[in-house]
């Protein structure tokens, strides 16, 4: 592999890198507020606290379907995502269109500050 491919290839890494970062540069403190307008009366941020949806804690890099003590829906517990930034964008975006036959009948955020920012404070629930 000569020199001037191994350039591209290691610019074309930095950039993706970098593309999946930029989901999580929202505001997490406007996240918050969006999250308790729009997703706290189903879903609880503590640790173990599950209510209509499953607890957010950690939800950041964690394997969908599988919150301890939650019944998931069976389209759920086969949908095999792992909540990162990008897959969190897409989902919020529109939850019933990815995965079809989630419990999740929430319409979605479509405003893309507003899912960046709800990610970005998803991130601080650690």
């Amino acid at each position: 592999m000569g020199k001037p491919l191994t350039d591209v290839l290691t610019l074309a890494a930095v950039s993706l890198a970098i593309a999946g970062q930029a989901f999580a540069a929202g505001d997490a403190a406007a996240g918050k507020a969006v999250f308790t307008q729009n997703c706290a009366i189903c879903h609880s941020t503590d640790a173990g606290a599950n209510k209509i949806g499953p607890s957010l804690h950690g939800v950041v890099g964690r394997k969908s379907g599988s919150v301890s003590g939650f019944e998931y829906s069976p389209a759920m517990k086969a949908a095999d995502k792992t909540w990162d930034p990008q897959t969190l964008d897409t989902y919020l975006a529109n939850p019933m269109q990815v995965v079809k036959g989630t419990k999740m009948i929430f319409p979605g955020l479509k405003s893309d500050t507003d899912r960046q920012n709800v990610i970005a404070y998803l991130e601080t629930l650690k």
